[in-house]
């Protein structure tokens, strides 16, 4: 969302959100609603369920686009170069008819993404859905504006994929240089003659639709236009309000001043949650929707996944109320397996997570075996059956002959259709556990070997005390804006009884706040985060955090440690001894 001057009601907050597994927004993670009692009866009930795991993926890619490409993807910059070809690349190859629009109006050259779904409904009968792809300097812009681009680009790959025949044509877009002023969409609507203009019944705007401490807004929340939006919220019982905060700030307003009608979600910018909002939905009143709106902390640690979920589905639900024909689509489903690959020694065993989606229609039950295994090995599932959009736990066990070597196992779903998944199993030809302690230079005694680490992490300063010996870690303690990492590939031995991952951490800071996070450490496995400390965890002296790290047997993985601060007040993150011993 574009920045505007607003009043003492919407100051921006400087306080760091809760992360997502603190949001007080609760829901399952693939919510498809009863049938409202005023909502449309026949194309919306038969709307699919947009896979949260799917849109997450997409932002996992925006912010790697911004870690490549000097932190940001503001407009004319390489990141956003790069957002563009991802979101073009994704349209095309789902079969869309994509046109880049370069903005010659816009402060930065860049090109607005234009997407139509091919065929179908008369050209004067169009329906488009919108949010901006840029972001500001400041940060990788992940909720601001990855969150819309993202849930708007899978919902764009599900229609194509389901193809369904339609009553409208489906247009889609991705702005450019919103965030100077709403440039790319005034751009494209000044570009549109009365005529064109005249062809759009409806435009949808979805600008920050993951606020870690968001709420429930809807762009002109009582017009017919935001009816769908509003049903589906409704449906989940979320009473959501009018956008007040976001009026004449997003693209929405573009299209709204040349007369088109106009509605869009959005989950709150830099304005403040207040008490009635904070018991309707939960969070924390007196905090801002989005405390990281416009700054470096904006990565995908700052996404509300429920909000995100409720978002994309709504979306959903709207373009299959205005654009979709009637009739229910064939009952589908798809199947995943997560990881896609795992390593086992002879008399050992691993695990991975079978996922299925409702695709289209309604909830089945879906059937899972297994097929490709060599003599030896064994694979089974626990449920063996799940109702589409459930999960399955898949255990791979060898035996003590099992034959060696990499091999696919094919899973397979089966319910009124057949789908299936790939998982590579490596067999190794050693037994049992070999056991130890794989984290090299543990207590980092001799200074940066084995680790990857940002400058002057790695320390013997007297001025934080290591746990033992004289060196340790230490990110953060300047004070400044600031990101430090620490890290280290770590190969996992299979076919232990234990594993368990510990470090000892020590944590001082000059914040005097006992409520808000300012600075913080997220320490991941394998890109899963296992803690995120902060400020608010500080303490006199060393403690000792374990963590149990059995999901990463017989996988290589890369232990990292991240430390963020912000523009003031320093806290240090002093981390020594890391251990991960499997027994």
């Amino acid at each position: 969302m574009r920045r505007t001057t607003v009043t003492a009601g919407l100051a921006f907050a400087a306080a760091l959100a809760l992360t997502t597994s603190t949001a007080a927004l609760p829901a399952t993670a693939a919510e498809v609603p009863a049938a409202p009692a005023a909502a449309p009866a026949v194309a919306a009930l038969a709307a699919p369920d947009i896979s949260v795991t799917n849109v997450q993926a997409h932002l996992s890619q925006f912010q790697s686009i911004a870690t490549s490409n000097g932190g940001n993807r503001r407009s004319g910059s390489a990141g956003y170069t790069a957002s563009v070809n991802y979101v073009k690349g994704k349209l095309q190859a789902a079969g869309y008819t994509v046109t880049e629009q370069t903005c010659t109006s816009c402060t930065y050259s860049g090109n607005n993404v234009i997407a139509e779904w091919p065929g179908g409904a008369p050209a004067d009968q169009v329906i488009m859905f919108g949010a901006h792809l840029d972001g500001v300097s400041a940060g990788p812009g992940i909720n601001d504006n990855a969150s819309g681009s993202s849930v708007l680009l899978e919902n764009a790959l599900v229609l194509a994929q389901q193809n369904p025949s339609l009553t409208k044509r489906v247009r889609f877009a991705w702005w450019n240089g919103e965030e100077q002023g709403l440039q790319g969409s005034k751009f494209y609507v000044n570009s549109l003659s009365a005529t064109q203009k005249g062809y759009i019944k409806g435009y949808y705007n979805f600008d920050m639709v993951a606020s870690t401490n968001g709420g429930y807004f809807i762009n002109r929340v009582t017009s017919t236009t935001a009816a769908p939006l509003k049903a589906y919220w409704d449906s989940l019982g979320l009473s959501p309000e009018e956008n007040v905060e976001g009026q004449g700030r997003s693209d929405d307003y573009s299209f709204q001043q040349a007369g088109i009608p106009t509605s869009g979600y959005a989950m709150g910018a830099s304005a403040t949650k207040t008490s009635a909002q904070a018991t309707k939905w939960g969070g924390t009143a007196g905090s801002s929707y989005d405390p990281c709106y416009h700054r470096a902390c904006d990565t995908t640690s700052n996404i509300n996944a429920t909000g995100l979920n409720r978002s994309a589905d709504g979306i959903a639900y709207a373009i299959w109320d205005q654009a979709v024909g009637g009739g229910t689509p064939t009952n589908d489903f798809s199947v995943a397996v997560s990881p896609t690959s795992g390593s086992i020694a002879r008399g050992a065993s691993t695990t991975a997570t079978v996922s299925t989606a409702t695709t289209s229609g309604s909830a089945q039950t879906v059937a899972l075996s297994a097929t490709g295994a060599p003599s030896g090995v064994t694979v089974s599932f626990s449920p063996s059956s799940v109702t589409s959009g459930g999960s399955s736990t898949m255990t791979i066990a060898a035996s003590a002959s099992a034959a060696t070597g990499t091999y696919a196992i094919t899973v397979t779903g089966t319910g009124s259709a057949t789908r299936t998944a790939t998982y590579s199993v490596t067999v190794t030809g050693t037994g049992g556990c070999a056991g130890g302690q794989v984290v090299g230079n543990s207590g980092f005694e001799s200074g940066a070997t084995v680790w990857t680490a940002s400058s002057g992490v790695i320390t013997n300063s007297a001025s934080q005390a290591a746990h033992a010996g004289s060196y340790k870690a230490w990110l953060g303690g300047y004070g400044g804006s600031r990101t430090q990492t620490l890290s280290q590939s770590l190969t996992v031995p299979a076919g232990c009884a234990t594993y368990t991952l510990s470090f000892w951490l020590h944590i001082d800071t000059a914040e005097t706040t006992s409520i808000r996070q300012y600075d913080k450490l997220t320490v991941a496995v394998g890109g899963t985060t296992l803690a995120t400390y902060s400020n608010l965890n500080k303490a006199s002296g060393y403690t000792q955090r374990t963590f149990d790290a059995a999901a990463y047997a017989g996988q290589t993985v890369t232990l990292t440690f991240t430390g963020v601060e912000d523009s003031s007040l320093q806290t240090s993150f002093v981390v020594d001894d890391v251990t991960l011993t499997a027994s």
